[in-house]
Formats: C-alpha cells, structure tokens, sequence
C-alpha cells in the first residue's frame, strides 16, 4: 500500500476519474473494435494494441506528475516551434504528394510512428497561454499586452491547423477564449473578438451555402470546404427529411449513430452487444459515445458525462488553493479543452452538433491523443501536489503562534528559525515565475 502511494501521488479525485475512465475505454474499444478485428483477422489485435498505449499513458501520468508544475514553463520552449514547423510540413507534403488520409493531411510517420502535430501544438498553446496570462496580471486584469501576444500565437497555430482540421482548430480557439475570459483579459477586447468571430462564422457558412461545389475545389487550400458544406447540410437538413425517404447509405454515420442511441433504452444492451459497431467505421474512436449509449445505455451516457463534469470541478477546486496564477490558469485551460472536447464528441454521437471527428479524451482508441491527453492528467496532478504541500505548509505556520503562546519562555530566534524553512519553501519559485 505505501508502496502505491508512493507511485500514485497527487489528488485521489483526480485518480480515479482518469482510472475509470481508462476501465470504460478498455470494455468500449474492445467492444467497438469490431471492424478493426475483421480487418485484421485476429480478435485481440486491437485491444491489445489499445491497452499497451493505455498502460504507457499510464506511466506517462506517473513521470510527468512528478515534475514540479514550474518547470511546465519550460515545455512550449521547444515544443511551439517544433509544433509550428511539423504543422507547416504536414500541410506542405499533403499539397505536394496528395498523401491525404479521409480528405485531410494531419498525420505524419516518425521512425515507424504515426502521430499528429495538432496534438502536440494544443499542449504547447494551452501553456503558452496560461504563461502570458501569468504574467501579464496587474490590479486591473491582464495587460494589453498579453492578450495581444496570446492571440499573435494562437492564430499562427490556429491558422496552421484549420486547412486540415476545421473542429481541432475552433476547439483551441474556444479554449484559448475561455482561458483569456477567466485571466481576467478586458471584457471588451473580448466581446469585439467574440463579435468579430460570430460575425465571420455567419459569412462563411453563407458563402460554402451559396458556392458550388466546383468552386470550392479551385479555392487553394480548400480542398476540406466541400466536406464542411456537406457536413453542414447534413446536419440542418436530417430533420427536415421524412424517415421514408432518409438515405441512410447517404449519411452512414449520423444514421448508425443516432439507431445507436435511439436503440439503448435505460440500461442499454450490456456490454459487448452493440449491433450499430459493425455499420460504424470509426465507432472505436469518433463516435464510440454512440457505442456507450447503446450498450450501457442513459445511466452508462449519463456515468461517462458526469465523470467529464467531475474533473472540471475538481480542477477547479485544486485552482483555487493555487497561490499562484500560472499553474491555476494551467491546469483551467487543460479541463477546459478536454472537457470542450468531450461535449464535441458526444454532442456529434447523440445529433447535437454536425460531424466534427474529435475523439472522446482518455476514451476513444489513439496514439498520440491517448499520450497527451495523459500527460494533461500529469499535469494537473502536479499542481495537486503542489497544492497539498502548500496546504500543509500553511498549516505548519498556523500551529507556531500556538507554540509561542504555549512556550513563552522560548526566545524568538527559535520562533525564526523553525518558521524560516517554510517561508523559503513558498518562495522558492519566486525567481521562475
């Protein structure tokens, strides 16, 4: 036992959050896998696969919780312009070689590893901006200044990954926006950008409404509009159609989903004994909420929707014990994008929302994702840390008045000496910040 609390340090909440959520994703991605193990011939294959990239996130939250929140500083260091630079080769190859997976080009092979630079870039703005924001507080809110330098960054990676990703590109704006929105950034500056955006999103849906098809394949780098249109269409225009004469052919995955859904009554159909998983190409990743809801049904829907809202409580809670803005707004940011990410996804799986293809955080099968969104729990377990040692520091402070009041006698130099190592411990990364 003490050998595990040694290992697993941090908020017990977050924990278990993060363990159950993995437990779902191993019963779930066995169960969606289905024509990933028809493709392969071997029914352990993708499970297997899934549950080492799980077990290595794991080790994964284990390193990175035990480095001190401080030096997360340090990652966008290196981690901004690697990001920037793989983006720009990414989208550079796709236009060269056409080397194109479903319509965009957002992976890239490394030594026989495929991942995506998105993900790496998300880190890197994610702590960017929580950095900038920290440093930028004054009495009145964060300096012109921040937010200036925040959206300088945030465009140039935004703008990188749009072309290939419109959803993984709106979901960091969003993010970003929210983390400004809490760094006390003016409400002003923010109702023009907020304005300016909504104004913009208005133009550009009307124009992909209004365009032909043909016109839009000649546009450079729009070869995802016609998808976006499509996508768009289909959302407005499913309600619209009778049952009848819905094609569902046409619209395969909306329409396998939403059966997926309307199917699972209460308590679902038990794990394992989804029907829609062999009609759902991507149901172990894009739409594996869809899966969840029909084997496990409302109460399994609603267990995984109050896990998400059970860590963006809870990090706010551990943000708040911080004495300090960088790792609060840190650890914000990191709950803010899972969780926006996670109502995506979900909101796409129950035909809420058009088709954006963002996987479930910590659920759904993926490499890369599966590794970062590990580190995010890291991560905020570091500040966990950082928080309880503060908790108890304060504590320790607290009994010395008692002490003196006790022991009159005791000469104040004793009283300094023991209250001068806590002081130390609470400024010593006055300097780094």
């Amino acid at each position: 036992m003490d050998l595990l609390r040694s290992i697993f340090k941090g908020d017990k909440v977050i924990w278990i959050i993060f363990l159950f959520l993995c437990l779902i994703s191993i019963i779930e991605v066995f169960s969606a896998a289905s024509t990933l193990t028809y493709k392969s011939g071997d029914h352990w294959e993708p499970i297997t696969q899934h549950s080492i990239l799980l077990m290595v996130g794991v080790v994964i939250v284990v390193l990175v919780h035990n480095i001190p929140y401080k030096w997360f500083q340090v990652f966008p260091v290196f981690l901004l312009p690697l990001s920037i630079c793989l983006l720009a080769f990414v989208m550079i190859m796709g236009i060269i070689t056409g080397d194109r997976i479903n319509g965009a080009a957002r992976w890239m092979t490394f030594m026989g590893i495929q991942f995506q630079p998105s993900e790496i870039a998300k880190m890197a703005v994610i702590i960017v901006t929580a950095f900038i924001l920290s440093k930028g507080q004054d009495e009145n809110g964060a300096s012109p200044k921040a937010f200036k330098r925040i959206m300088i960054i945030t465009c140039i990676v935004c703008g990188l990954i749009l072309p290939e990703n419109y959803s993984t590109g709106m979901l960091l704006f969003c993010t970003v926006y929210l983390m400004m929105f809490i760094g006390r950034v003016p409400a002003r500056k923010l109702l023009i950008l907020g304005g300016g955006l909504l104004a913009f999103a208005a133009v550009f849906v009307a124009f992909l409404l209004a365009t032909p098809n043909e016109t839009l394949e000649r546009i450079p780098m729009g070869h995802r509009l016609t998808t976006v249109k499509a996508r768009i269409t289909d959302f407005t225009n499913n309600n619209e159609i009778p049952a009848a004469k819905y094609d569902i052919d046409e619209n395969a995955q909306v329409a396998h989903a939403r059966i997926a859904v309307a199917t699972s009554h209460i308590v679902g159909k038990g794990p394992g004994n989804s029907v829609q998983r062999d009609f759902l190409s991507q149901a172990f990743s894009d739409f594996i909420y869809a899966i969840i809801v029909e084997e496990l049904g409302l109460v399994g829907g609603i267990i995984v929707v109050f896990l998400y809202i059970c860590l963006l409580v809870r990090v706010g809670r551990i943000a708040r014990k911080c004495n300090r803005t960088f790792p609060a707004f840190l650890i914000t940011g990191i709950a803010l994008l899972l969780v926006t990410q996670a109502l995506f996804n979900m909101m796409v799986a129950v035909g809420l929302a058009p088709v954006t293809g963002q996987p479930l955080p910590l659920i759904s099968k993926g490499g890369t994702s599966t590794f970062i969104n590990c580190a995010y729990i890291g991560m905020i377990l570091s500040v966990s840390l950082y928080t309880a040692r503060l908790e108890e520091q304060q504590a320790h402070d607290a009994q010395i008045p008692m002490q003196i009041e006790t022991d009159p006698g005791e000469e104040s130099s004793d009283v300094q000496t023991a209250t001068e190592p806590t002081a130390k411990a609470l400024n010593s990364d006055a300097e780094f910040e």
